[in-house]
């Protein structure tokens, strides 16, 4: 007689694919990934900071269209060994897509991007608040 793991929920395959049919952009090399992200302000700026490490800055897209800032690209696999036995595979490869929403209205025509050390960071300067005007009733 053999013995079975009780396994009271899931299986380790079973909760994989359970995150995998809920969590697509996660779920490996093959549907790419999604990057995360840390997003705050100063007092004229809305800064997104994102970790794309490996992944050639000329390759990566970004756009802010209706205040929604769009960030895509693809990490290339460079790899001369294809067959490997992996024990573990959770470098994240493929293309990727992430859209944001902009807390504050900006102005997207001087935003700008730069990548130091795999760090990407945009800087997008917040829009002028449009102040009310007050408008005079003339006498006739």
């Amino acid at each position: 007689m053999s013995l079975i793991k009780w396994t009271p929920f899931f299986s380790d395959d079973e909760m994989d694919k359970a995150f995998g049919d809920f969590l697509p952009a996660v779920r490996g090399d093959q549907f790419g990934f999604t990057p995360a992200v840390d997003m705050y302000e100063d007092k004229d700026n809305i800064i997104i900071e994102t970790q794309l490490a490996g992944i050639d800055p000329e390759k990566v897209d970004i756009s802010i269209e209706n205040n929604v800032l769009c960030l895509k690209g693809e990490s290339e696999k460079k790899s001369e060994v294809d067959d490997k036995n992996y024990y573990r595979k959770e470098i994240r490869r493929g293309s990727f897509y992430r859209s944001i929403a902009l807390p504050s209205k900006v102005d997207s025509d001087k935003a700008v991007a730069t990548n130091e050390g795999g760090l990407l960071k945009i800087v997008i300067p917040k829009a002028a608040e449009l102040k009310a005007k007050k408008i005079e009733i003339q006498k006739k």
